[in-house]
């Protein structure tokens, strides 16, 4: 029997289906980067995760779309997430009644693969009847056409780092490649204790997203000191992943490195700088709040499945305590040799 016209389908992403997919998201007030339909090839092929796309059509026309991925882990559980690796996700709709439907279909996918738990990354809270988590804050800005009003609006002792970085002589380079930024920042996350991702996962965020991801390395006297692999969406800038060396504490490079993003990504006609999430009143929260950036919540909501209650895996669990200072000291070679394996199960 034929679907009535008016009548609201729940289907799932198809090959060949991503044009009409992204030019929903695109045209969404509430769309992110991370609802692009580009993150389902990125999940398949950096991580070998399935993906699960739902979207709800009316009359041939997308009126909402759901990003959602498993992520199974004999260590950290088996989740059904929009989406893993993204700070955002979530359903987008043209009206509240579709986004609902889309959860509900989320829902029942969930309880057909029999995960632990669903977990939808919102922006704002969409299930007040769900349990959420909290732990989680955003950082947004909009930033000026004018570079010199920007370095004027960043805090005073903020703005001394960045002078010192521009005075020790630090340059600023995109790359075609995303290699240098990668051993960059495999250094600073070991440093910090947390699992390296693999190389191929940076090169594949910039096979499929093209110029939308762009590789920035701050470099002294020629070497790499500090990185970031940045995302672009309409008029944001979202520097994702980013690290220093040993080096560029001295030289102030962390510092330098973010002022030089918000410089080039204003040339480049950018309104928004998200500074993205940090767990509440960590270093990277304290950081961006330096910069005169101010926390806005992320509500985490949670559908529980086979699960008892909300997952907890997060570097400040006490549990992780003594895995994260082993990992510490563990010989650079060797954090990228295994990191990618933890890595990819961490979502």
């Amino acid at each position: 029997m034929d679907t009535a016209p008016d009548e609201l389908e729940i289907l799932e992403l198809g090959d060949g289906e991503a044009g009409a997919w992204d030019a929903f998201v695109e045209a969404h007030p509430e769309g992110t980067f991370f609802h692009r339909a580009g993150w389902r090839t990125v999940l398949r092929r950096a991580f070998g995760h399935r993906a699960h796309y739902l979207y709800a059509r009316r009359g041939g026309a997308i009126e909402g779309v759901l990003p959602l991925g498993r992520v199974r882990s004999r260590l950290f559980g088996d989740a059904l997430v929009s989406t893993p690796f993204c700070v955002y996700g979530g359903a987008l709709a043209r009206a509240p009644a579709v986004a609902r439907r889309l959860e509900d279909a989320a829902c029942a996918l969930a309880a057909r693969l029999g995960v632990g738990h669903l977990e939808l990354r919102n922006r704002r809270p969409q299930r007040p009847d769900w349990p959420a988590k909290d732990l989680y804050v955003t950082f947004r800005k909009a930033i000026d056409p004018d570079p010199e009003v920007n370095l004027a609006a960043v805090p005073r002792k903020q703005r001394a780092m960045i002078r010192k970085g521009i005075k020790a002589g630090l340059q600023g380079r995109i790359d075609a490649e995303t290699d240098t930024v990668y051993d960059v920042y495999a250094e600073s996350v070991r440093n910090l204790g947390t699992p390296v991702f693999s190389r191929r996962y940076f090169r594949v965020l910039k096979e499929v997203f093209g110029e939308h991801c762009e590789a920035l390395t701050v470099t002294h006297d020629g070497r790499p000191v500090a990185g970031v692999l940045s995302f672009y969406f309409r008029d944001e800038v979202l520097p994702y992943y980013g690290g220093g060396t040993e080096a560029a504490r001295a030289l102030a490079g962390n510092d330098f490195l973010y002022w030089e993003l918000m410089r080039r990504a204003c040339a480049r006609g950018c309104r928004v700088f998200d500074f993205g999430r940090s767990k509440r009143d960590v270093g990277s929260y304290r950081f961006k709040k330096h910069w005169g950036f101010e926390p806005e919540p992320l509500s985490y909501e949670y559908h529980l499945v086979r699960a008892r209650e909300v997952p907890d895996v997060n570097p400040l669990n006490p549990k992780y305590r003594l895995f994260i200072a082993a990992w510490k000291r563990l010989p650079l070679a060797v954090s990228r040799r295994l990191g990618p394996y933890l890595a990819r199960s961490l979502g």
